[in-house]
């Protein structure tokens, strides 16, 4: 897929890895639409994108509050008949157990990050089906392949995704509707320092493996290359990937390693 002079709605467009994205595709004279609820850091990155010669439509969105989806969905087709691609980054972590943290908790790690894609997507996709095709990509986790401690939550709502969005692949291949889900490893972003503990605050640290993982630009260039591709899951990390296939063929030595994690 060429993504010149597509029309790309990223959300989480504010930091991390959708940041980097949107600088990335902004490379290549694309129409980027960036949502995020941090609305001065869409600011910047806008900033940033337009000196690459690219266009920005900066809209405001909180995943969490299903007619802030509806209203920024408005707000997007008002100013873009057509999206080409939607690519969601946006999402909330968490660092606590399973024991220690309230239901309330869970539901919110959920809206963020499983019903906030899910809205903003049906919100789209008819259109797409309409205008004869687009690309959808939802981003999960290393963790959204198996559990893990400290991320009960988190970890569930990226599996759930994987669900959503592979039925969604099966259902509209007729309408040439393409689907991709990225699965980062370590990245090295805030997605730790912002996860939530068990009493919704900000856990306020950086994981020691996350501090040394990849960057998000080359996160970014890994992603955009495969989105390109069409591939159909996106593996974004360092040797931490091995766990997926630890999981897959040696259970019980999965079993052995998930068990001795280090507090948080």
């Amino acid at each position: 897929m060429d993504f010149t002079n597509k029309t790309i709605w990223i959300t989480g467009a504010s930091s991390g890895i959708g940041k980097a994205v949107a600088i990335e595709l902004s490379k290549e004279k694309t129409d980027l639409i960036l949502s995020d609820i941090n609305e001065k850091g869409l600011l910047e990155v806008a900033e940033i994108c337009e000196k690459n010669n690219c266009t920005t439509l900066i809209v405001k969105i909180d995943l969490s509050d299903e007619k802030s989806i509806e209203s920024a969905a408005r707000q997007v087709f008002d100013n873009k008949p057509k999206i080409d691609c939607l690519f969601h980054f946006a999402g909330i972590s968490q660092r606590s157990l399973v024991s220690e943290t309230p239901l309330f908790i869970d539901r919110k790690i959920f809206e963020i990050n499983y019903f906030g894609a899910v809205a903003l997507t049906k919100a789209v996709l008819p259109g797409m089906i309409k205008n004869g095709g687009g690309h959808i990509s939802a981003t999960s986790s290393l963790v959204g392949k198996f559990g893990f401690p400290y991320r009960s939550a988190y970890s569930a709502s990226k599996q759930a995704l994987h669900g959503f969005f592979e039925s969604l692949r099966a259902e509209n291949i007729k309408n040439n509707i393409k689907v991709s889900i990225v699965i980062p490893g370590r990245v090295k972003t805030n997605i730790s320092v912002n996860a939530i503990d068990k009493d919704g605050k900000k856990h306020g640290k950086m994981d020691e493996g996350q501090d040394s993982g990849i960057t998000a630009e080359k996160a970014a260039k890994i992603i955009c290359r495969n989105l390109k591709r069409n591939k159909k899951e996106i593996l974004v990390g360092g040797k931490e990937l091995i766990m997926i296939h630890i999981r897959r063929f040696l259970p019980r030595l999965y079993y052995f390693l998930s068990s001795r994690i280090k507090p948080v």
